[in-house]
Order: C-alpha cells, then sequence, then structure tokens
C-alpha cells in the first residue's frame, strides 16, 4: 500500500503566488494539501479556501518555524507517510514533487533536500551572489558538523518520512527561520538517511526572499546551532532538543 503523500505550505502573504504553486502540484500523486497561514495581511486564506486546501490559521504571526510545527502535527493527524513541505511563494518548482519523493518511495532515504546548488549554478536562476556563496560556505559548515556531503542545506523544498518526523523533538525547535537547520540536526542525531535532488532556482519579485541583513542574521544563528550541536556531540553539552533516539549514526542515503 502506498503511504498517504500530504502536501504542506506554510504561508505567509503568499496570495500573489498560491494559484501558480497549486495549480502546477501533481494532483494524481498528491492525496492532501494542507495550508497553515501565519497571520497573513493579504488574501491568502481567502483564495487557499477558493482552491479548497485544508486550511489552519494562526491567531497572530508566530514565525517560520511555528508555522512548520502546525504543518507536521497537522499533517500526522491527517495520517500522513510522507510528507512534503512546498513553499507557495512558487520559487520552487512543485511538478517536481514525484522527483522529490522518489528516494523515499524507493526506501532510500527518510529525508529529501530539493537542492539548488546540484547540478547547477543557482545563479543563473537569479540567486543573488553574496547569498550563493554565503550558503556555500554555511553549508561546508555543516558538512563538518553533522558528516555529511550534501550540496545544500538552506532549501524549502523538502520531503520527509512520517517516522522522521515522529522521532524527533520538533517543539524544542524555534520559531525562526533556524527551525530548518534545527530539524536537520535532529535528524542527523537519530540516524536518518538523507538524500538530495536537484531543483530549478526562481528568483522574482513575487517570490519571496530573505534582505542581506536577515540573511546574516540568519548565517549567524546557524554557526551558533553548530557549535551547540557539536558540544552535544563531544558530551560538553548535552542538551534536550537533540536527545533523540538513536539509529546507526548520521548517514547520507545514495
Amino acid at each position: 500500500m502506498k503511504p498517504k503523500v500530504v502536501v504542506v505550505m506554510p504561508a505567509y502573504n503568499a496570495a500573489r503566488t498560491l494559484r501558480m504553486t497549486y495549480r502546477e502540484l501533481p494532483q494524481d500523486v498528491v492525496d492532501l494539501v494542507i495550508l497553515v497561514d501565519d497571520a497573513s495581511r493579504d488574501d491568502t486564506v481567502r483564495i487557499a479556501r477558493e482552491l479548497g486546501l485544508e486550511i489552519f490559521v494562526h491567531d497572530r504571526n508566530r514565525g517560520y518555524g511555528a508555522n512548520q510545527k502546525t504543518c507536521y502535527r497537522e499533517a500526522l493527524k491527517a495520517g500522513a507517510g510522507i510528507v512534503v513541505m512546498v513553499h507557495p511563494d512558487y520559487q520552487y518548482d512543485p511538478s517536481l514533487l514525484p522527483e522529490i519523493i522518489q528516494p523515499i518511495e524507493e526506501r532510500r532515504a527518510d529525508v529529501v533536500l530539493g537542492s539548488r546548488l546540484l547540478g547547477g549554478d543557482p545563479r543563473s536562476g537569479g540567486m543573488p551572489w553574496w547569498k550563493y556563496y554565503a550558503n556555500r560556505f554555511l553549508t561546508g559548515c555543516e558538512n563538518v558538523v553533522f558528516g555529511l556531503r550534501l550540496a545544500e542545506y538552506h532549501t524549502g523544498y523538502r520531503a520527509y518520512t512520517r517516522e522522521a518526523l515522529e522521532r524527533v523533538p520538533l517543539e524544542h525547535n524555534a520559531d525562526g527561520f533556524i527551525f530548518d537547520q534545527e530539524i536537520m540536526a535532529q535528524f542527523v542525531e537519530a540516524g536518518l538517511r538523507v538524500g538530495e535532488v536537484p531543483v530549478p532556482t526562481r528568483y522574482f519579485a513575487a517570490a519571496s526572499s530573505a534582505s542581506f541583513w536577515q540573511s546574516s542574521v540568519y548565517g549567524v544563528s546557524i554557526l551558533t546551532l553548530l557549535a551547540r550541536y557539536w558540544l552535544h556531540r563531544s558530551g560538553v553539552w548535552r542538551q534536550a532538543q537533540f536527545s533523540v533516539r538513536p539509529g546507526k549514526g548520521g548517514t547520507q542515503a545514495a
């Protein structure tokens, strides 16, 4: 029996791009689409209702990480076997979802990242040069600490098995953007298999993109996280956030 595929969309002011994103999802593959609105100030919720999505609305803006926590909690309640996060800003190609989940369906991975740096230069798709080099630097640091060899960790296109999400303490993670890397540290600590597939880069006016200042703060947060995780792994400072049931050690899918 094929696992139930649930797409989750963490949304904030996504009215201009939500229809485009939803229409390109392969409907024959996706069983359910859940949108969590983080107190948008535009027509995101109205459009989501018109599209027939399952909607959850935060009473106030809680942050990107808090949005994902609601996404995954509701997806698991809905019986998801595979959960795919697709940003509704149309920056990532929704039609590539079958490629994203294929390593999971073939039991080669527990976590799959859609990488903009795998097999091409994302600057040709509009990625700013400073964001490209910062991504490369931070990814290199993460590979050293996590013991993996991934092309990119900073992607908003991800797929997880139900078991992966259930094994890590998501509620211990931050409500901000650093959530994406905190959950990766937890997956590594749990010994889950991490794979990646190439996805093209699309930067345009309506797509969300962090400013230089926001990206700088995010970068410092990642380096701080890596230091904390290294101290945890070294036994110097054990932390509940990374206290997951270990597997065979950090692995990377073929």
